[in-house]
């Protein structure tokens, strides 16, 4: 389950929040610690094994420590992971860590300070560096950098991201383009990963297959001979991978997606604020995961979104 604590986000990147803050949800609308803890507490009865939380950026929501700490002791929960732009990792890492939290992935499109700022609106390359190197240093691991090329932005730092699984233990994670709204990049800004990975096979010589474990999702896995990380793959756009596809995505208002490309949404948060009982709720999750293979990417066109919102 991946739950969108906030559509807050402090970075403008171009495939996701290229307008920046703007047109917020009510902070009345937006889902409790307590709400969230009790959703994950039941979903998690369900067979939910996996949490990871997101936004928007989810270290802008205030005592972000705490929701971590209250669902890290929810028995049943065996990964409990985050997904950041690493900005204010560095001074936080430790205290997630300590509080539960098992990992994070870190979105990272270019090693190079001026793409970088191309890309994300900020000049914020050096405190991204300095966080993916303090969640090394306390254990948040492993740590997925996770990188989407751009044609005309940042392909020329493919090498340059791959070299990084080589020095550091990183998964450096290759992820495909693709435009969800008219206001962020276009479709022809899309590179396959079949070109990223002709690129990189060029310079550094054939990729070999990596181990792969059950929670590595839609991910193909690759090691550069003696490298210390990995290289992934995350081919959403070439590829369809919705068979095999389970996430549900919570989004900050409260609304449960079985699909990142479905218009269909479950509004727990009305049934919760309804004064609904645990029984109430667990029946919308059993219909929710009863119709979770129905929705592919083929079969459920959605309208334009927001990725900030739903949270990836």
């Amino acid at each position: 389950m991946r739950i969108s604590v906030t559509d807050r986000c402090n970075l403008k990147c171009v495939y996701c929040n290229p307008l920046g803050d703007c047109d917020f949800i009510e902070h009345k609308e937006i889902l409790t610690f307590e709400e969230i803890h009790r959703i994950v507490r039941l979903f998690v009865g369900c067979g939910i094994r996996k949490v990871r939380l997101t936004g928007g950026e989810p270290l802008v929501r205030k005592n972000i420590v705490e929701l971590v700490r209250s669902l890290a002791g929810i028995k049943g929960t065996e990964e409990l992971a985050l997904t950041t732009n690493g900005v204010l990792l560095a001074p936080a890492a430790a205290e997630l860590k300590k509080a539960g939290l098992h990992r994070v992935n870190v979105s990272m499109d270019s090693p190079e300070k001026d793409s970088f700022k191309r890309i994300t609106g900020h000049d914020a390359l050096s405190k991204v560096t300095e966080g993916i190197n303090k969640a090394i240093e306390v254990g948040l691991t492993p740590v997925r950098l996770n990188a989407v090329i751009l044609a005309g932005m940042n392909e020329s730092h493919i090498p340059a991201l791959a070299q990084m699984s080589v020095d550091l233990p990183l998964e450096v994670r290759f992820i495909e383009y693709c435009p969800t709204s008219q206001d962020t990049k276009p479709a022809s800004n899309y590179v396959p990963n079949s070109e990223v990975r002709r690129i990189i096979e060029r310079r550094f010589g054939p990729l070999s297959p990596a181990l792969v474990r059950e929670t590595d999702g839609p991910a193909l896995y690759f090691k550069l001979g003696n490298s210390a990380g990995t290289i992934g793959f995350i081919s959403g756009r070439s590829s369809t991978f919705c068979r095999d596809c389970n996430r549900l995505r919570l989004t900050s208002d409260g609304k449960i997606s079985p699909c990142l490309y479905s218009d269909h949404h479950y509004d727990v948060k009305k049934l919760l604020r309804s004064g609904a009982g645990d029984e109430a709720v667990l029946d919308l999750m059993k219909k929710i995961l009863r119709e979770k293979g129905d929705y592919t990417k083929l079969n459920s066109p959605a309208p334009e979104f927001s990725m900030k919102n739903i949270g990836g």
